[in-house]
């Protein structure tokens, strides 16, 4: 296992978390359930109907103490996790509520919204428009992000930046054309993720093929409003560009392309890429050239923390993703 993720389940082991698995009838997951009581990374919280979770279990030979059951078919519980749900205003009905409670994915995330488990894993079976689907129906955004996005955490040894081998990447997998808005919710959902799982006092870079309006486009124009909307919405935040990827995080070309002082030109730990296309490459050629290695599927955005996994990851991938979750929650 990589010594980044030895060393957050390690700071996860600190302040352990009841962890909800609606996927639960799924061998991997159950196989991981294991791995998080082992790990002491809390409790899991398995979600579903107990004899599909128990008829899976056993074929794994993963003995359930230890483990809490939520049986999605009692109606009077679920009923009540409504019933506390509902309290507040939602944009969902009783009704809606009712309907929908009876998928294990959706009752997950009342029952983090109620308190009764602090985050969500999800999307080793489930795709990743259903998790955003109940994420958003039931948890909803955090003010001043308009869209969710994914962060990579990536690790490249022989790397030497402000931290270390290791960079953020964001957004890695859900928006592919993104405007203004939604540039600047990233950034924004970003930082605030680094901060909580990583501890990192975050520096944002708007990445572009110009630095500081050595040439222009659309693109170019797109993230310059972007960075106009994060300083309106969170002056709080280290956040500057556009900046060439050198400029933004090799201090001697951040000296000779950017004029006057930048919180973040030369240093930045966070790097905002223009479009998918651009995350995606650079991400790929990172891995494939580099041999680096990218982590990460906590959705960034959330009110609270939900994880979306990958239907391909291995079940050590996973629980690298269960200690970035629990470091989110510990935040939430």
């Amino acid at each position: 296992m990589a010594e980044l993720i030895t060393k957050l389940i390690e700071q996860a082991k600190q302040n352990p978390k009841r962890i909800a698995l609606p996927e639960a009838d799924d061998e991997d997951t159950l196989i991981l359930a294991q791995l998080i009581l082992n790990k002491g990374l809390g409790v899991p919280v398995l979600i579903g109907v107990p004899a599909d979770i128990a008829s899976a279990a056993a074929k794994v030979d993963i003995k359930l103490n230890g483990m809490e059951i939520i049986d999605v078919t009692d109606e009077s519980a679920r009923h009540a996790v409504i019933e506390r749900y509902l309290r507040e205003p939602r944009e969902i009905s009783e009704k809606g509520c009712n309907r929908r409670s009876k998928d294990p994915l959706n009752y997950a995330m009342m029952l983090e919204v109620t308190g009764d488990v602090d985050c969500t894993f999800a999307g080793h079976v489930a795709t990743t428009g259903e998790v955003l689907m109940a994420a958003q129906n039931f948890i909803g955004l955090i003010e001043g992000v308009d869209t969710p996005s994914i962060m990579a955490i990536v690790e490249v040894e022989g790397f030497e930046g402000p931290e270390d081998d290791t960079i953020v990447f964001a957004d890695c997998g859900l928006n592919p054309e993104p405007g203004a808005e939604e540039l600047a919710s990233i950034a924004i959902a970003t930082a605030d993720q680094v901060r909580a799982v990583l501890g990192w006092e975050p520096r944002v870079a708007f990445l572009s093929f110009s630095t500081k309006g050595s040439g222009t486009s659309t693109s170019t124009e797109t993230t310059l409003r972007a960075l106009e909307i994060v300083h309106e919405r969170r002056n709080d935040l280290k956040i500057d560009g556009e900046f060439q990827l050198d400029t933004a995080i090799v201090p001697q070309v951040a000296r000779r392309k950017v004029e006057g002082y930048s919180d973040v030109a030369g240093k930045a730990n966070i790097l905002i890429f223009p479009d998918l296309d651009a995350a995606n490459i650079a991400i790929k050629t990172v891995q494939l050239f580099a041999h680096g290695r990218g982590y990460g599927h906590t959705l960034s955005g959330f009110k609270l923390p939900v994880s979306d996994s990958s239907r391909n990851s291995t079940v050590d991938e996973m629980l690298g993703d269960i200690a970035m979750l629990v470091l989110a929650a510990a935040h939430s």
